[in-house]
Formats: structure tokens, C-alpha cells, sequence
């Protein structure tokens, strides 16, 4: 087994690039991994911060905890220390997604939890984020909240690197394999591909080989040690990436990371393969430290300045001889890409504490704020509050007002309902949560003078979502309850559910907490703000077509929940999420869309469908606002020639509660 003192014995060029800088304060680079231990030596003096609510120098030394301190000190670790990290003068923001058990194992995340964390760095200011860990995904496809999160990466240049992962197969993990995200496998100190680094197909055109065999890193609690795996190779390629955006702006040149991933691409060098080995194991090639800095080298000699518009666009670690991976049997998790980590004790959660958040310091006031739309759900936290509440509520399993909740489908709903009807203060010991397709994304926890108001508010929707039974000709059917629910506030720390999974915690606004099925929704829209600006007579012949507005309108909200269905953490997001609520100028966008059935004829009709629905950053904006655009196209679908009817609205989401301002504005342009 072959060891070195630090990286730079084992990456040809680094100490050239280390000449030139050791990464600049202006670069943000992100880590998503477990908590890492800041009070280690090596991290004294480097700018790092964590998204964790607890104590980040009291981090246990569990699995998590070692690999979140192993990978954060590759890249952070200054100087001076014992483990030099390649890009020590840049900042660091540590976003924890792995957590460590009581017993020392380690709760993986799902990818809901890995988007919501993406989306956290990037609105935090990240211009590169490391992900060691990834989920087996035979198909390369990943949950569609998660695509949303890399496609933000996209739109806001920044470059995501994730490990290939340690299966030893032909076959992908997903982010790494997903397009714009650059996978990194693992090497040996020769240039081989460690026997358990992936090579799935994707990698052949956006993966790269790095150092991952034997990789000194810091230890929970203080010391060193080296594990193997491409959880530790991806941060040596994000540590290299860092340093050469950090070059490029203490040169004064304007770079993206999204360009800097394309010269490491380009630069990459051919692997030394044995006889017999798969070249697609090398991916695109190894890691040329020296190759890419001379290529921006030429760049600047040559006056060419790189440019995003240039650009076309588990933990992954073993700590022995090769063994794979220990993998936790969870379905649609992320697990760090490792193997043999040492189940040592850590400290148990509280399954209900609401820890205080720190914030966001691109959100206005320091809060993060949430516009979310799900189901209403309950959780109990931990099994002893489910068997407390389940003894309160069995006294009534012989008083539940026959007539009231007869037709609750759900022998549990209907006496945990009839339970907080007399007794509405237990409300508070239950975990509401807000689900999308049945996980969790969100807690619930009401705050202030209000919060009494809320949990009853809370109380009335589990009413309403709860399926019934309904009698039918044909015989009782399950008739479903109430479809989304809205969820304005900000977050407000994090909880632990008894799935052990924690997720954020929302302190709700009440001023915009509704419930609706789309058809209940759509009735209203139609009564309340459709018929009364219809002037046009209703007669045989001179109406518009209603039930094609209703039909577009439902289309619309379908679209939002499934096609389009998010976090509400962006400006963006909360911005269409609000819209699916308000939807005054959402009406006369399809108002506007109204012309003639026929030349000359006083029959109104929707001669475009809904094609695209856009938000963006508006250009016209109040001071100290943040206003997004929702854009809606409309297109002729008997006529691919004609033009596409354009209409778009204003939302203004700098607050809690969003608010529409302007009217709906509309153009014609080419359709796409």
C-alpha cells in the first residue's frame, strides 16, 4: 500500500497552481455532505460555515461525521496544518445531508432531501458544490424536484461535482450522472481505475478519473486517516476547480465554473491501463492539474476570455483493500459513496426539537422564505408520542359522533380527529407535515399569538384530505379528500420524523393557507372571476366557450403540481406556487387568449393551448423588491405557422406573502 505525506505528492501540478494561489475568499464552494467536525486543527483559520443547526465543534464521530470531516478537510484543510487541503483560502459553506444514528450508522438522504439542499447552496451564494455520495440509478433518471435543483445550477452557473460511485460496474449514480453535473471516479496512485469506481455510459462524456485511493483526510475529534473511494476523489477535483475559478478572478477575468468544467473536460489525460482492462473504466480521461492551468494560461496570452455562453452545455468511499461499499437498503436515498466505516456510538436526536435556523443571508431579513404546496399530513416523531396519543384518543373510540365521522374511510383518522375536535390543545404534539406524493418535504410548526389559530386551522384541512366513503349505485366508494394545500412562512430550524429522516421546519404565515381540489378551485375561479367579466351575451351563439377556460384553467393547476412541482424555496418557485393560489391575472392571461370560432362569427373560443409556463427575474422591479415574472405561452396547435400568443404577469415575493402587481401584459413572437 503506498501513502503519501499530502495531495500534492500525488497530483502532478498542484504545487505550481499552489504558487500561483491557494484559492480566493470570492469563491464559494459548497459541501454536501455529513457534519463536519470545524474544531479540528486543520480547519483553524479557514472561512467556513455551516448550515447545521447544532453545534458543529461537538460533531459526533460517526459515519456521517467521518465523512463529512474527511471530505471537507480535503478541500479547506489549511496550510499549516496536518492535512493541507487543496483549496484552503476559499470559502466554505457545509450543508449536511447524511446524519449519524445513535449507534454510529448513518441516515442517508433522499433526493428530495439532496434538491432542497442544492437549492439551499445555491441561494446561499455557491459558485461549486461538492456531492460525495450519490444513489444507484440503473436509468440515470432522478425524482424531478431533483432535476429542477441541477437545472437551477444551470441557469445560475454553478458547478455541481459528484462522485461516480463505488459499485465496480458499469452503471450510474445519480446527480453524477445527470447532464451539467461533473462525475469524478477513483484512481490509484498509477493512474489505474480503482477496481470499484463506476464507469457507467454517462461518464464516457461528462466523468474524470481522480486520485482516490488512500486519501489522508482529518478525523472527528482530532488526527488523520485515509480511506479509499470516489467520495474522496470528487473533492480533489471540486478543490482543483476552485482554484483555478480563484486564479482566473485574481487575474480580474470574468470565468464561469460552468467553463472551468469544460477545460478540466478538455484537458484530461489517458489512463496507464493494464492489459485487459476496459478503457470505458477511465471514463474521459485523468485529471491534468498542469494541462488545464496552461490552457488558461493560453487563454489569457491569447486575449480569449471564457464565458458561460462558451459553455455547451452516497458517499462514494471504501476504508479497505477495495471492499465495497456498505449499502443501507432505503429507497430513492443518496447514500455517501464509502464502504467500512467504524460504527462508533453518536449522540441521539431528539425526534421533535425545533432547532433555531441560521438563515439565509441572500433572503431579505435573513430568513429563508417558502411559498410550498403538498398534502397535509401527520407524524408522530418518535413511537413513544404515537403510543401516548394512540392511548388518548382509544377512549373515544366508543364515543366518535356516529353521524360526523361515519364516513372517514380511515379507522385511525377518524378517532385521532374526533380526539383533537374535544380536545383541540393536543393539536401541538403532532408533527404536521407537508408531503409531496407521500414524503415529507416540509414540518409544520406554528409560532406566535396566532399559533392556537393555525393548529385549528391545521386540524379543519386533515378533515378535509381525509378520504371518505361514499355511496355510490354501484356500492360505497372511496371518494378522496382536499388535493394540495398552500403553506406560506419561512424556515424555521429542522425536526426529525420516526422514519428518522429530518426535514425543515416551516413557521407558517396563516394570512395564505388554503385548501382546494382542483375542481372546487376551479368552480370558484370560474363564479368569482370568470363570469363576471364575460360581457359577451350568453346565448347559443354569441358565448364563449366556459368550458374551455375551465378545462385550461385545471390544465394549468395540473401542470404546477406535477409537471412543474417544486420546493418553494426559490424566488422562482414561490412566485408559480403563488400564482396556482391568486389567480386574477392568471384568469385574464386566459382571457386574453379568447378570439373568434370563425371569421365574423360571435362565438368566442381558445383557438391557442397552453404550451410553456416561465418564470424569471422581471426587469422592471420596485426598490428593494424581488418581482418575477410568470410567462405563459400559447400556441395554435391547427396552425404551426402562426404566432405564439405570449402573456405574462408580475410577482412580487420579497415578502412572506407574495402579491401580484401590474396587469397581465401580452405580445405575439414566433413560437418556438
Amino acid at each position: 500500500m503506498t501513502t503519501h505525506n499530502d495531495t500534492a505528492d500525488i497530483l502532478p501540478g498542484l504545487k505550481e497552481l499552489w504558487a500561483e494561489t491557494l484559492g480566493s475568499p470570492e469563491v464559494v464552494v459548497a459541501v454536501l455532505d455529513g457534519p463536519a467536525d470545524l474544531s479540528h486543527p486543520c480547519f483553524a483559520g479557514a472561512a467556513l460555515r455551516s448550515f447545521s443547526a447544532e453545534d458543529s465543534s461537538a460533531a459526533g464521530g460517526g459515519t456521517a461525521a467521518q465523512h463529512g470531516t474527511h471530505v471537507a478537510s480535503i478541500i479547506f484543510g489549511q496550510q499549516q496544518s496536518e492535512v493541507k487541503g487543496i483549496a484552503p483560502k476559499c470559502r466554505g459553506l457545509l450543508v449536511p445531508v447524511f446524519a449519524d444514528e445513535p449507534n454510529g450508522g448513518l441516515t442517508p438522504c433522499s433526493q428530495i432531501d439532496l434538491a432542497r439542499a442544492i437549492t439551499q447552496a445555491v441561494e446561499a451564494g455557491a459558485h461549486i458544490i461538492n456531492i460525495s455520495g450519490g444513489q444507484l440509478a440503473p436509468s440515470g433518471e432522478a425524482d424531478r424536484l431533483l432535476m429542477n435543483a441541477i437545472r437551477l445550477c444551470q441557469e445560475r452557473d454553478v458547478l455541481l461535482v459528484a462522485a461516480a460511485g463505488n459499485d465496480g460496474c458499469d452503471c450510474l449514480h445519480v446527480p453524477a450522472a445527470l447532464k451539467s453535473v461533473l462525475a469524478v471516479g477513483a484512481m490509484d496512485s498509477n493512474g489505474q481505475p480503482v477496481a470499484i469506481s463506476n464507469w457507467g455510459k454517462a461518464y464516457q462524456s461528462q466523468g474524470i478519473l481522480a486520485p482516490g485511493e488512500n486519501i489522508l483526510g482529518a478525523l472527528p475529534g482530532g488526527g488523520t486517516v485515509r480511506r479509499s473511494g470516489t467520495s474522496f476523489a470528487a473533492p480533489i477535483v471540486t478543490g482543483i476547480a476552485a482554484l483555478l475559478l480563484s486564479l482566473l478572478r485574481q487575474q480580474g477575468r470574468q470565468a464561469s465554473p460552468h467553463a472551468v468544467r469544460e477545460v478540466l473536460l478538455q484537458n484530461v489525460l489517458p489512463c496507464n491501463l493494464l492489459q485487459g482492462t476496459e478503457q470505458q473504466r477511465c471514463l474521459m480521461g485523468r485529471l491534468n492539474v498542469s494541462g488545464s492551468y496552461s490552457s488558461l494560461t493560453k487563454s489569457a496570452q491569447g486575449g480569449s476570455v471564457m464565458s458561460e455562453n462558451e459553455v455547451m452545455v452516497t458517499p462514494s468511499a471504501c476504508g479497505c483493500g477495495g471492499a465495497k461499499e456498505e449499502v443501507i437498503e432505503l429507497e430513492e436515498n443518496v447514500q455517501p459513496s464509502m464502504a467500512a466505516f467504524a460504527k462508533t456510538a453518536a449522540a441521539p436526536i431528539s425526534a421533535s426539537s425545533v432547532r433555531p435556523s441560521e438563515g439565509c443571508p441572500s433572503c431579505p431579513g435573513g430568513a429563508q422564505l417558502v411559498f410550498a404546496l403538498g398534502q397535509l399530513d401527520i407524524d408522530y416523531g418518535s413511537e413513544a408520542r404515537k403510543d401516548a396519543i394512540n392511548q388518548e384518543t382509544s377512549m373515544y373510540r366508543n364515543r366518535v359522533d356516529g353521524e360526523k365521522y361515519k364516513d372517514i374511510a380511515s379507522e385511525e383518522k377518524k378517532f385521532l380527529l374526533a380526539y383533537l375536535d374535544e380536545a383541540p390543545w393536543a393539536a401541538q404534539s403532532l408533527v404536521w407535515t407537508l408531503n409531496l406524493d407521500a414524503t415529507p418535504i416540509y414540518a409544520i410548526v406554528p409560532q406566535g399569538p396566532y399559533a392556537a389559530e393555525i393548529y385549528k386551522r391545521l386540524v379543519e384541512f386533515l378533515h378535509e384530505s381525509v378520504a371518505r366513503l361514499k355511496k355510490t349505485r354501484e356500492g360505497m366508494k372511496i371518494e378522496p379528500g382536499v388535493e394540495r394545500i398552500s403553506v406560506p412562512g419561512y424556515i424555521g430550524g429542522t425536526i426529525r420524523l420516526m422514519s428518522g429522516h429530518t426535514v425543515p421546519v416551516i413557521v407558517p404565515d396563516i394570512r395564505q393557507m388554503y385548501s382546494w381540489t382542483i375542481s372546487a378551485l376551479t368552480d370558484k375561479v370560474m363564479d368569482e372571476l370568470v363570469m363576471p367579466v364575460l360581457t359577451i351575451p350568453d346565448n347559443a351563439t354569441g358565448r364563449p366557450d366556459k368550458e374551455q377556460i375551465r378545462e385550461s384553467i385545471k390544465n394549468y393547476l395540473y401542470r404546477v403540481y406535477y409537471e412543474y412541482r417544486n420546493l418553494g424555496m426559490t424566488s422562482q418557485e414561490r412566485a408559480l406556487n403563488f400564482s396556482a393560489t391568486k389567480m386574477v391575472n392568471l384568469v385574464q392571461a386566459f382571457l386574453y387568449n379568447l378570439e373568434e370560432a370563425e371569421e365574423g362569427s360571435p362565438q368566442k373560443v381558445l383557438k391557442r393551448v397552453l404550451d410553456q409556463i416561465t418564470v424569471k427575474k422581471s426587469p422592471v422591479c420596485r426598490p428593494g423588491s424581488d418581482c418575477q415574472d410568470v410567462e405563459l405561452s400559447f400556441f395554435d396547435p391547427e396552425n404551426a405557422q402562426r404566432a405564439c400568443l405570449v402573456a405574462t404577469f408580475t410577482v412580487d415575493v420579497s415578502e412572506v406573502l407574495p402579491v401580484e402587481i401590474g396587469h397581465v401584459r401580452t405580445w405575439l413572437r414566433r413560437c418556438n
